[in-house]
């Protein structure tokens, strides 16, 4: 499934963070880069599906 969430990240980092996270602080940090650069939401994106593996903040 991380898989998946990661390719979703490639394409729209936020939906990424969403599905990992849900609607908590990391979703609105990476609306926030994905605004300002679409690079840094998709680094932020994959950071946080990569580190969490399934735990909730």
């Amino acid at each position: 499934m991380d898989f998946v969430r990661i390719v979703i990240a490639i394409l729209l980092p936020p939906l990424g963070v969403f599905l990992q996270e849900g609607l908590g602080k990391h979703f609105w940090i990476n609306i926030l880069l994905t605004i300002l650069g679409y690079v840094p939401g998709i680094v932020h994106a994959v950071y946080i599906i990569a580190s969490r593996d399934g735990r909730t903040a």
